[in-house]
Order: C-alpha cells, then structure tokens, then sequence
C-alpha cells in the first residue's frame, strides 16, 4: 500500500513537469543571455538549425537557475560545516535536523526535472550530422547537454536515493499512463548515462563566440559579466563524478586526468595555482599572534579571489544569477549567508545585514583553527627559502571566507563566499581533489597526498621526493599520463618567481608553504606523519583499533581529504554530497572497522544538529521524494 502510494505522487509529479515543460522551452535572445523575459517559445520539435539550438542551450541554463538555491542549501545545511541562527529561516532549519518533509520549500525533485526533461527533449530532436565543411558543428553543444542531463540525475539520486529514470521526453500525459519507469539509484543511473557519454570524451565545451556578455549591472554599480562556456559542465568531469560516486575509481581518475591533460583550454583551468591568503587575524584581538620569525613573505594570487563576482580564476562551471529581478532568476544565498546582493549600496561591507541565517559551525571553525602554518622563516645572513618553520596559526582559507564583527558585533561571522551571485559547481581544485579520492582508494596514497602537498608537476619524477614511489612516478607517466613525454610541459617543475603558471599543492591555498619546492629546506607537512596523527585521531574518536596495514593508511587519508574538502569548499554546496559519498564507501566490504563503520562517521559528524533520524540508517540520509 506504501508503495503503491509513493508511485502515484511519483506520477502526479511528472504529470505536472509535462504542463509546465513548454513554459521552460524559451528561446532567449543573444543581448539578454539569461534573461527570462522572452516571450518566444519553442513549438516545432525539430532542432535542425546551425543556430537556433543556441537559444535552447541558454533554456537549459535557466532551467539550472530554478534548482541553484536548492542545490546550495540542502548540500550546506546538511552537511557538518554550517549551523542555524536565531534567524534561520524554517525551511533551512528542517534541513539542518533532518526534519524536512514534502512541504519544505527546498525539497523539490521537479526543478531537476525540468532540467531533464529539456535535455531529453533537445536530445530526441537536435540534428547531429550538421557539418560546416568538414567540421561537425552541433557535437560539443549536443555531448554538453547529456552532461547537464547527467549531472541533473546525478544530483537526484544523491539527494532521494531512489529515483524515477526515463529518457524520453516527456510532453503527453499518455506517456505516463503507459509507461513503469525504473527506480535507478546512483548505481543504476551510471550504468544507464555513462557509457553513452563515454563517446564524448575528450571534448570541450561548445563556444558559443562570446568570451564575456554584459548581463547588466548590480544594483549596487558593479558590472557583472557571463561566461558563457563556464556555465557548462565539461564531459569528463561529470564522467568522473558519476564514477567517483559509484566507486569505479579508475575510470573517474581517467577521466580527470582526461579533462586536466587535453580539455582543459588554459592555465587557469588546468593548474591549482599557487593561491593563498597569507597570515592575516580574524579579529584584532584574535589570541593567534603572527610568529616573530615569520619574513612576510606571500606567495601567489589571493586564493578569496576565486569568488569575485568577474573570476574565472579556477572555475569550470557555475550557475550565475540575474543582478536583479527585472533581468531574471535571482538568488536568496547570499541573504542566508548574510549579504543583501541586491542592495543599492555602493560599497560590499555596507552589503552585509544583522539578520544573518547560516553561520559556520564550531566543528569548522575548529577544523581550521588548529591547523599548522607553514611560513619562511626570517634568518640574518641567510636565504629564507632554506628554511621552513610551522605553527599553530590556523589555516587562512576560513579567514578569507568569514568577516568576523567586532565591538557589538562580535559574535557575527559573515560569509563572503556569497557576497555576490555566482553558484560554484566545479573548480579545477574539484577536480585535483576528487582526483586525490580516486588514487587514494586504488591505494595510490602517494599520489593523492602529492595533489595536497606538492601538487601534479614534472617535479614528483624528482628523486628528492622521497615520499613517491617508483611504481607511482610510472602511473603518472603510463595509466594517467599527466607526465608523459607529451604532456609533461603542460606541468612544470614550479618556480620561484612565477607563480601564476604552475601547479601546487591545494593545502598551500590556506596552509602556505607545504611543499619542498627545490629547496633543501623541508616543509614538516609530510606524508607518514600527517597520516600518522589522523590515525591516532581516527582511534581516539570511534574507538578502534587502527593498525598498519594500508587499507588503515588509505581510511586515514580519505579523512584528511575529507578535512581538506571543508576547508577548501565550506558554503559551496557540496559538503553534504561528499559526506554521503565518503561514508558510503567506508560501509564496503573490505573496511577496516567493519561494515557499517561509514554509517558511524557519518552519524559522528554531524551529531552536533541533533538529527530527527537516526544518521545510522542509510536510508535516512535522503530527503523524502517531491
């Protein structure tokens, strides 16, 4: 009776994506890029123009518009790095315990849906054989909208579970009334789309011929620019995500190193730049006092710069926002995160509002604050770079990220990863993280540890890191060739003088000098030791007996990668997706600490929010269907 209950709001729901399905095919037109005020609508099922399908692809990216809030609020509130306040309004709060039902405003199946069903409708229809000469036209455009596709039920299936699968589009009532569509989850979904995307791989974004479209203004006077080809989600990216999330780590690895080594179009989406936020206090009476032998010294781009309203520094995909509500779909993010985007002020600090709904939580702050720095050293008479000295300073990510009050204030932490309105899908660090996921588990730890330290360049086939082995430097060289003969001079052994054009380790965005660089200088960051203090770590929380064999050693670094996500990506919607997925895996076969050990450190994690369900069954991890 349940069941068949659950199958009829199933099909109300798709019936009411079929009523709605032609008010979401709208041609926009190029001026106006997102702008949802056109009145033109598709009718005529076939897509056989060189051109038009343009217009259908900026439909889709509107579709994503729908689903940015929803997207960024279930994956934070969620997760472990966020908690309520005093003005958290109640949809979020339902979230944060675990309480949602079908009536919260942010459980919404639909507005994947709707992705869906375009894409599927674009996929039925659009000619594929137009040719200008000898150049397929319409390939890059057709695999990017089975990219959007996949990743729409990607990101149902990490939500619900289980979920309704068809790929057909549906625009007849008799077609669900005729049709049983399959419950896939995350398993099934990668074994029905992935290897239909696999024919695509390889291949970069359509480019539509516009590098910036001016979008308008802020109501506050800053100029807002779209980048058309970032709103796209790259074939093997999402091929590598699908895979991650099923557990076929050497298929995602392929696929990013496939993306990083051939389609990613230029430094700034191919490297982990040298980005980092150099010591700096949160609030001027912060205990933490900057070491006396510290040389001033900072390295790189400012890592906070990622988030600027006009970066592309780092960003593969995101969803940008209209600047106001005449021109689009807005945003309620940065309000919750305590920025009134669309106020008609001038200035950011005067951005910020009292009533602020989401603020970090103390198991991030902590995270943070106990962190090691690792700076220059300041020495008379000799060079700095020969000496590497840490201390417990915190890493600088969180104080680039939170304006901490001061005076009455104090107690008021603003997030200003959301002082403006672009939602952040991919960024390169994504992928060299996920990347590091994937050759953990395939017990690679060398090289997922490299991406953390040292960064993917010629340097680790440097005898002087110790710490990689012989069968690792072939790995990088055959299996993923990041430092084959052919494309080795796409990752340079790092300088001294240019940090902008070369790869580093992501831990240096917030940590400083981790890596050994060419110096004889060690950084203390280094692997049997930062994996040794999350063993003892990992024992002391959960109570079990961590030894020494690897599958211990690969739990341990899963862990710091998992600390590393949060200090990396806190607020950007994907922490609670990245739990899941973690925690999923750890419940296999073949874990140290038994089967459903993965279900334990989930529950751990996020026992602070006081769950409404038991975070030990992993069907409560979903939201219910909607």
């Amino acid at each position: 009776m349940i069941k068949e209950l659950k199958d009829k709001t199933i099909m109300r729901r798709i019936r009411i994506l079929i009523f709605a399905f032609f008010n979401v095919l709208i041609f926009s037109s190029c001026s106006d890029m997102l702008d949802t005020d056109s009145t033109r609508q598709l009718f005529d099922k076939e897509l056989n123009s060189k051109t038009d399908s343009v217009f259908f692809g900026f439909g889709v990216m509107q579709a994503m518009q729908q689903l940015a809030d929803q997207y960024v609020f279930q994956g934070e509130m969620q997760g472990d790095l966020v908690k309520t306040t005093f003005y958290t309004d109640n949809n979020l709060r339902q979230l944060a315990n675990f309480s949602a039902t079908t009536a919260n405003k942010y459980d919404s199946a639909y507005v994947y849906y709707r992705v869906i069903n375009n894409c599927n409708y674009y996929i039925a229809h659009r000619d594929t054989t137009l040719r200008t000469g000898s150049t397929n036209v319409v390939i890059n455009e057709y695999a990017a909208i089975k990219a959007f596709r996949a990743w729409a039920y990607l990101q149902l299936a990490r939500v619900y579970g289980k979920v309704p699968f068809f790929t057909e589009p549906l625009v007849t009532i008799s077609q669900i009334n005729n049709s049983n569509y399959p419950q896939l989850d995350i398993q099934g979904i990668v074994a029905q789309l992935a290897p239909d995307l696999e024919e695509y791989s390889g291949l970069p974004v359509p480019n539509y011929g516009v590098t910036s479209g001016n979008i308008g203004s802020t109501n506050w006077g800053q100029t807002k620019r779209m980048y058309p080809t970032l709103c796209f989600i790259p074939v093997d990216v999402i091929l590598g995500e699908m895979y991650l999330e099923a557990g076929d780590y050497d298929k995602a690895a392929r696929h990013y190193t496939t993306y990083l080594t051939d389609v990613a179009p230029d430094p700034d989406r191919r490297y982990a730049q040298s980005m980092t936020s150099g010591l700096r206090l949160r609030t001027r009476n912060d205990m933490d006092m900057l070491p006396s032998d510290y040389d001033g010294s900072v390295a790189g781009i400012s890592w906070s710069s990622v988030f600027n309203n006009n970066s592309v520094t780092d960003i593969i995909s995101y969803i940008p926002m209209a600047v106001n509500s005449l021109r689009g779909v807005t945003t309620n993010v940065p309000l919750a995160f305590g920025y009134n985007y669309y106020s008609t002020s001038n200035a950011i600090d005067s951005l910020r509002v009292d009533e602020i709904q989401i603020a970090p939580s103390d198991a991030y702050t902590t995270l943070s604050d106990s962190s090691e720095y690792y700076y220059y050293k300041q020495v008379t008479g000799g060079l700095r770079q020969q000496y590497v000295n840490n201390a417990k300073l915190g890493d600088m990510r969180l104080r680039s990220t939170i304006t901490q009050g001061e005076g009455e204030d104090s107690t008021k932490q603003w997030i200003t990863k959301f002082n403006n309105g672009n939602i952040i899908l991919y960024r390169t660090s994504t992928v060299y993280l996920h990347l590091a996921e994937a050759f953990n588990r395939l017990g690679y730890i060398d090289a997922a540890f490299a991406i953390l330290k040292d960064g993917i360049t010629a340097s680790l086939l440097d005898s002087a890191r110790t710490y990689i082995t012989d069968d690792t430097r072939r790995l990088l060289q055959t299996t993923y060739p990041f430092l084959s003969d052919e494309n080795i001079s796409k990752f340079p052994v790092q300088t001294t003088n240019n940090y902008t054009s070369t790869n580093y380790g992501i831990h240096q965005h917030g940590a400083g000098v981790v890596g050994d660089g060419n110096y004889p200088g060690r950084s203390a960051y280094q692997l049997d030791s930062i994996v040794g203090l999350k063993m003892k770590e990992i024992a002391n929380i959960y109570g079990v007996n961590v030894g020494t064999t690897k599958q211990d050693s690969i739990n341990a670094l899963e862990d710091i990668l998992c600390d590393e996500y949060a200090l990396e990506f806190a607020f950007e919607g994907n922490r609670y997706y990245d739990l899941c997925r973690m925690a999923r895996h750890k419940n296999g076969t073949g874990t140290p600490y038994g089967d459903n050990f993965g279900s334990i450190w989930l529950a751990r994690k996020l026992q602070y929010k006081n769950p409404q369900k038991s975070l030990l069954i992993p069907d409560n991890w979903y939201l219910p269907f909607q």
